[in-house]
């Protein structure tokens, strides 16, 4: 059986899936119709349910095995990004002002991981390979790092190799790395007080969370080349002026390209707030919520990746697929396409070739740089724990932004859709590859070790830490 004609076949089913995701449009930890969905098509296939894994009600894993052989795991994704929400046009239209959309494709990266799986399960039937092909449900991507909880709980110890891609606008095996990070909350304790009669009596917590932005901002000099702050407040005292806040908190991301270099980073904006508790005479409380680690590339699967994406091809869109990416790229910033380009190793000739197209239709060839990606994913923690490769598809329009209206308006419809059904027969291929050839699974897993041995990894979630599910 061709893996790609039986997705193209049942195609329907899964854009039907992916569009269900995209109109529920969840925030993490909340993607309870989400999850309930996949969870309920995966029980109907005939895949075992493992549910509410690592703590994390609508995280689950779902196997399904014929005879002992290789335990290949795919990755799925269904979490939304917070006032997002986009009309299914090419203008900046919201379906609901301030609601959730998905501005970064996790309604199409989640159901090609189970087209994928489901194409996979008709040869398990057929007796035609063995072994397991397992779904892991994986909400919360998004700062939640349900990933790497999941694979603290020891999920991911018994698979042999893993896969996973990401849409994008370009058609390629990803092999630049991502910033390792964490989300830290900072809360302020202060004492009220008039703000006119008796401010001396006071302690403003808020003045603590200005004075520690204003270090953090004072710090960026003095940051590794690649590290990153991010904040918002998240708390900003109440709404009377006339009093003094005795509460107030700011929200942090800290990034590093590696996690060695981020934990020293993290030591000193923690000391920035350490220095704004005690010039405010406020009590401060840290809460990590969460951490991901960078990724740890595995070049035997890349290979694998690429030759598959390679044999599938890039999508083939329609004219109306390119009439609507034309009218999206007329609201993208003129230098997004040099920036997303550069992360895929393309030389200024590269780049030049693609200006006036507004849609990637080939595949890129292999590059091996030590080009970091200027985000983060929790797919990195899984890489430390079992062989895992990604590829990335055309499900956009060239240099559409990530976490944009844009990639929302593209996610339901013929381009993202598409791209979606691309990377389901690229990982149905490469795990097919893998588990016809022992070789090729003791040659990657032989590469994992090594590059383990030559690399420390501890992971970024302490012993104790609960998953951040009120967040």
């Amino acid at each position: 059986m061709n893996l790609v004609e039986w997705i193209d076949t049942n195609q329907e089913t899964f854009i039907g899936l992916s569009d269900s995701l995209w109109s529920f449009a969840e925030l993490g930890f909340r993607e309870v119709r989400s999850s309930r969905l996949l969870i309920d098509v995966l029980e109907k296939e005939g895949f075992t349910l493992e549910k509410g894994v690592a703590g994390i009600p609508t995280a689950f894993v779902a196997g399904y095995t014929r005879d002992a052989g290789p335990v290949i795991g795919i990755l799925g994704e269904y979490d939304a990004l917070p006032g997002l929400s986009q009309d299914c046009v090419p203008y900046k239209k919201p379906l609901v002002p301030g609601a959730p959309g998905h501005g970064c494709g996790h309604n199409l990266l989640g159901v090609a991981g189970i087209a994928s799986c489901f194409a996979l399960k008709q040869l398990l039937d057929a007796g035609e390979i063995k072994g397991t092909v397992r779904y892991y449900g994986c909400p919360a991507e998004e700062g939640g790092a349900a990933k790497a909880f999941m694979a603290k709980a020891g999920l991911f110890d018994d698979v042999d190799i893993c896969l996973t891609w990401h849409p994008d606008s370009f058609n390629a095996t990803l092999w630049a790395n991502f910033l390792a990070s964490y989300r830290v909350a900072f809360k302020f304790h202060g004492k009220p007080a008039h703000a006119a009669a008796d401010p001396y009596n006071g302690r403003s917590a808020l003045d603590a969370v200005e004075l520690m932005n204003v270090g953090a901002n004072y710090l960026r000099e003095h940051m590794i080349p690649g590290g990153r702050l991010h904040y918002v407040i998240t708390d900003g005292g109440g709404t009377a002026p006339n009093v003094v806040p005795a509460e107030a908190a700011s929200l942090y991301f800290v990034r590093a390209p590696r996690l060695d270099q981020l934990n020293p980073l993290f030591e000193r904006l923690q000391d920035v707030a350490r220095g704004a508790s005690l010039m405010t005479g406020t009590e401060l409380e840290i809460d990590l919520q969460s951490g991901m680690s960078n990724m740890l590339l595995n070049e035997t699967i890349n290979n694998v990746m690429q030759k598959c994406l390679e044999a599938v091809g890039a999508p083939k869109f329609s004219s109306e697929d390119i009439a609507f990416a034309g009218e999206i790229s007329k609201s993208i910033p003129s230098n997004s396409l040099e920036e997303s380009a550069a992360s895929y190793g393309l030389d200024a000739a590269a780049i030049a070739a693609l200006k006036g197209r507004v849609l990637h239709e080939s595949v890129l060839p292999p590059y091996r740089s030590e080009i970091v990606q200027p985000g983060s994913t929790d797919v990195g923690d899984v890489s430390w724990v079992v062989p895992t490769g990604q590829v990335v598809t055309a499900c956009m329009a060239l240099g559409t932004p990530g976490h944009s209206w844009q990639t929302v308006a593209q996610g339901r419809m013929g381009i993202g859709h598409k791209g979606m059904l691309t990377a389901a027969g690229v990982m149905a291929l490469s795990a097919l590859e893998f588990m016809r050839s022992p070789e090729l699974v003791s040659q990657a897993q032989a590469e994992f070790k090594k590059l383990r041995l030559a690399s420390e990894y501890v992971s970024p979630i302490p012993d104790g830490l609960k998953p951040p599910l009120d967040t």
